[in-house]
């Protein structure tokens, strides 16, 4: 929690995250419940928990840190890091906590080898390839090269092999997934022949709800859907994304409400003139609350089961929208996230306002004191 002393409180509905997870667990293979970057802002520990408590057996985190804090919490699950042994301090503590790293290149894994072995342990492995992303990864190519490495290296055990699909929520795009997909499918053949025996792992949410079915391999790793956000919203395919539950809402406080009359501004900068008489009300919301400045003059909160538009600039802690026919008080609250009817701003929505996608709004708005309901 980064953001202490404010009136914002982020609301984590946990069942809700359980209900994506069986859902997207009923479309078969292994689903690993990917929950970096603390859950995406819905809490690392408090998620795991849930997903734990129906049988999710693996967690996808970020850094062999945030592995090791969900170990130390006390999950028995098998915790993958996304990120791998950045530094050489992360070789330790994957091993100390049971982490199984991804490793994308030789430095990595001659690197966590070393300490294997100097320790007298197994360094369990995620071999990561880049079949199209262009981040991180071995390429095809170095397949021979690397399972000669490996032979080399009794230290090392892989247990995964993965990569990451480019464009899996694009439907305009979906040819470059089956380009993606084949790739794969020929690199994870030759490290078989080779001899290795390991969980293969391509699909995230989109490939899981669009792609499984030809490239879905082991195990599948739930992502953003996991969180109640529909991968295709917007888009021609939008109906397989159809009913994930929203996990979490943002909810601030009225301050003052007052008139604002034809022809007066508010907020820096005078970018808003009032062309009719209205009300305004002040909320206690701004961008030190991580409510992002780039919302100012378009984007929108839910009042009552209504959209009322902010009014100028985003301040840093203070925002003005327009209550011209409600009848709200200091102290009321309103919502930034969710809400209740027409007027509910799904996180879709801000994000389009915002000029950003949900991961980003979920991970800022997460840093706010959270409340699970």
């Amino acid at each position: 929690m980064a953001i202490e002393h404010n009136y914002l409180r982020t609301r984590v509905r946990l069942s809700h995250i359980v209900a994506n997870y069986q859902r997207l667990r009923g479309l078969g293979g292994h689903v690993l419940a990917v929950v970096k970057a603390d859950a995406y802002g819905h809490g690392l520990v408090e998620t795991a928990a849930a997903l734990d408590g129906v049988g999710c057996d693996a967690f996808a985190i970020g850094s062999v840190a945030e592995g090791a804090a969900l170990r130390d919490a006390g999950s028995r699950a098998a915790i993958i890091s996304l990120l791998g042994p950045v530094l050489p301090e992360d070789d330790a503590l994957a091993l100390e906590k049971d982490v199984v790293p991804f490793v994308h290149d030789f430095g990595q894994l001659d690197r966590l080898a070393g300490v294997a072995a100097k320790a007298g342990k197994k360094a369990r492995v995620a071999l990561k390839f880049d079949t199209g992303m262009a981040r991180l990864g071995f390429a095809e190519d170095d397949v021979p090269r690397l399972l000669a490495r490996l032979a080399g290296l009794p230290s090392i055990e892989p247990v995964m092999v993965s990569s990451h699909l480019a464009t899996a929520d694009d439907p305009t795009a979906f040819d470059y997934v089956s380009t993606q997909g084949g790739r794969f499918a020929r690199i994870c053949q030759a490290l078989r022949h080779g001899g290795l025996a390991f969980e293969a792992s391509l699909c995230n949410s989109a490939g899981i709800l669009a792609h499984a079915g030809d490239f879905g391999f082991d195990a599948r790793r739930a992502g953003i859907a996991l969180y109640g956000v529909n991968p295709f919203a917007g888009t021609d395919q939008e109906h397989l994304g159809q009913g994930l539950l929203p996990a979490m809402e943002t909810v601030t406080r009225i301050v003052s409400v007052h008139d604002l009359p034809r022809g007066a501004s508010i907020s820096y900068g005078r970018t808003f003139i009032a062309e009719r008489d209205m009300r305004v009300a002040i909320v206690a919301a701004g961008y030190a609350d991580a409510y992002s400045r780039g919302l100012s003059n378009k984007g929108f909160m839910c009042l009552s089961g209504r959209r009322v538009p902010i009014l100028g600039r985003v301040c840093m802690q203070l925002t003005a929208v327009d209550v011209s026919g409600l009848d709200p008080a200091p102290g009321d609250p309103i919502h930034l996230l969710g809400g209740d009817g027409p007027g509910a701003v799904s996180a879709d929505d801000l994000a389009l306002w915002w000029d950003t996608i949900p991961y980003e709004v979920f991970c800022l708005f997460g840093l706010n004191p959270r409340e699970y309901v």
